[in-house]
């Protein structure tokens, strides 16, 4: 076939594919308007010959080659540098409840004593007990995990006022609620 053959032959679906690519890059780095993009789209999608196609991306840049995409997302993933010192976030108090008290049931379910939205947080994430002469944590096989004083709890924890105890990412210092 000549080159003027291969310019009226039907396009395949991977040469349409390519093409949008090359649309969706133009819209995204600014070189399309959205209702240029949208229009060019539908030109692309009923293309009956490949000159058809090129016609709609000739004045885009071709797709970039693979290594230097990768080369842009790696780079893009390496953290930057602040040299702004920042304040250390400040941790929520959970107050202990009384000796005596009923279990707090923590999650994000409707049975929850202690309700968090965070969606780290599971439906049934952990109870807060009052066990002989102190408190114990448990983890009810949550997703995102318990974490007291920064370690993951797999088994039920003594805990105490001061601690810190971690419901998926959601933090929180323990406090003493005075019993009198």
């Amino acid at each position: 076939m000549t080159s003027t053959g291969l310019e009226t032959t039907r396009p395949s679906d991977a040469e349409r594919d390519q093409a949008l690519a090359v649309l969706r890059e133009g819209a995204g780095s600014g070189r399309l308007s959205h209702d240029t993009f949208i229009r060019r789209m539908n030109f692309v999608l009923r293309a009956q010959t490949r000159s058809e196609l090129a016609h709609a991306t000739q004045d885009l840049p071709g797709e970039e080659p693979k290594l230097l995409r990768l080369f842009r997302q790696l780079v893009a993933r390496i953290p930057r540098l602040s040299v702004t010192p920042r304040t250390p976030p400040q941790i929520p108090g959970l107050a202990l409840p009384r000796p005596g008290s009923p279990t707090l049931r923590i999650g994000r379910g409707p049975g929850a004593t202690l309700r968090l939205t965070d969606i780290s947080v599971s439906r049934f994430h952990a109870e807060l007990r009052h066990v002989g002469d102190g408190w114990v944590v448990r983890d009810l096989n949550s997703m995102n995990g318990t974490h007291v004083n920064g370690t993951r709890i797999t088994s039920p924890t003594r805990v105490r006022p001061g601690d810190h105890l971690q419901f998926g990412v959601i933090p929180f210092t323990l406090t003493w609620t005075d019993p009198h």
